[in-house]
């Protein structure tokens, strides 16, 4: 039964933990799939890849309101493709190679299963460790639509590897998988429609955000909401949906995009003493300790919000708790941001009017326009906002939300802000602020506070 002093089940962010305070560690790594994880495979990098290419064609296809005689023809799909993943295999098999390089490094391509305290099987052998991080993800949640599990549809882990650029691509879903994969097809060619059930896409977001983000896609392509699947078949005319409201739609290619769920059930982790909330997310401390001793925890197993900037930051801290298990150090979940890399983009952190008001909590809240600042003007937007909310006692930032050109990077700025713990009037009033730059955006938006 092979033993290690380190067992890592995921090589996503977890294979980041591994670093020279343990070369004299005997350490396992048990990653069934591409290295790297979901974010360098099938997520955030190539949707991110698609998202600018997609970009660059809506700007040609709509350069005429800006006196241009741009176009964008139909996409050389295998051509996008190719350099997206020509790139991020050889980074994935890279990895994996240099990992079994390691003298002190064991790698298993299995999935993990517990069978008993800090013991798993990986591919019908047991092994164990004195420490084991579990960083296993999360999966796409399918839901039970008659006759969805007959049909070759698509979710995110394969659809940006399809052949062939889809002539009409339904997407079921109204969050950020949906609405960014949405926008990259839409924008290399081919037709798109979303199917949501709610009436404004994005459930979470900020409802003024939602509100125009739900315009901007509805202007944008055929967007069904209030709507759910009542029957799915597939034939070689392609796939072919009947929707509750009454309506039928058929396409070539079917994107389930409805949420995604952790793996802690697919790894048998209560078997292990390891304790899952109600919706299956490991429980763990705030230093990321699970209830099993010696198993820490970190990343989509363990949060909804599933954010690869997270992860990241909480393997740092599991590392250093792994050399240094009497370390104090803590995860920071005060200030989150978070991002929607469709079209129109978004960038929020902290709490939105929603929250605010279900909270009972006192705030301030002012809107800018992009068209009310000059390069906002210049760009013709007419969607794109900033919302910011203070508290009127302590003047201290509490949520911003951002639609529009470079949103997630325009909300850095605030975030940086609220870490710092400046008040709305000390970012509005104690530096300057690039004129004619975008940021004004956020500097108008202080000042109306």
């Amino acid at each position: 039964m092979p033993h290690h002093d380190l067992l890592i089940l995921g090589g996503g962010s977890g294979n980041t933990i591994i670093g020279p305070e343990h070369d004299d560690w005997d350490v396992g790594i048990a990653e069934p799939a591409e290295f790297g994880g979901t974010c360098m495979n099938r997520g955030c990098i190539p949707s991110k890849m698609l998202v600018h290419a997609a970009d660059v064609s809506l700007a040609a296809r709509t350069g005429g309101r800006l006196g241009l005689r741009t176009s964008a023809e139909r996409a050389d799909w295998p051509a996008v493709r190719r350099r997206i993943f020509g790139r991020i295999d050889a980074i994935a098999e890279g990895g994996l190679a240099y990992r079994e390089s390691l003298d002190n490094v064991t790698v298993y391509r299995h999935h993990a299963r517990f069978t008993d305290e800090r013991t798993v099987d990986l591919g019908g052998e047991e092994v164990t460790a004195d420490r084991i991080v579990l960083a296993i993800g999360a999966r796409s949640s399918i839901p039970p639509f008659p006759g969805l599990d007959a049909v070759p549809y698509r979710t995110s882990d394969d659809v940006m590897r399809v052949d062939e650029l889809p002539e009409h691509l339904v997407v079921l879903g109204g969050g950020f998988i949906a609405l960014e994969m949405a926008h990259v097809f839409d924008g290399l060619g081919s037709r798109v429609t979303i199917v949501h059930r709610g009436e404004l896409v994005l459930r979470g977001a900020d409802d003024d955000i939602r509100r125009r983000l739900t315009a901007a896609y509805a202007e944008r392509l055929d967007l069904r909401l209030g709507a759910t699947v009542d029957q799915v078949a597939y034939d070689a005319g392609g796939f072919h949906l009947a929707l509750s409201d009454g309506s039928s739609l058929d396409g070539d290619q079917l994107l389930v995009a409805t949420g995604r769920i952790p793996n802690g059930d697919r790894a048998d982790v209560v078997v292990g003493g390891i304790e899952v909330d109600g919706l299956g997310y490991v429980v763990t401390d705030d230093r990321l300790r699970t209830t099993a001793e010696g198993v820490w925890a970190l990343g989509d197993v363990t949060n909804p919000v599933q954010l690869k900037h997270t992860a990241n930051d909480e393997a740092r801290l599991v590392a250093g708790q792994l050399v240094n298990p009497n370390n104090p150090t803590t995860i920071d979940r005060r200030v989150v941001p978070h991002a929607v890399f469709g079209h129109p983009q978004v960038g929020s952190v902290g709490a939105t009017e929603g929250d605010l008001v279900a909270a009972g909590r006192p705030f301030v809240a002012a809107t800018r326009d992009y068209a009310a600042t000059a390069y906002g003007w210049a760009m013709e937007d007419t969607t794109g906002f900033a919302k910011v909310l203070a508290d009127p006692e302590t003047r201290l930032l509490l949520g911003a939300h951002v639609l529009g050109p470079q949103a997630p990077t325009l909300v850095q700025q605030l975030v940086q802000g609220m870490a710092a713990g400046l008040t709305v009037d000390q970012m509005a009033s104690g530096q300057l602020w690039i004129h004619p730059a975008m940021p004004e955006l956020l500097e108008q938006a202080l000042l109306e506070l």
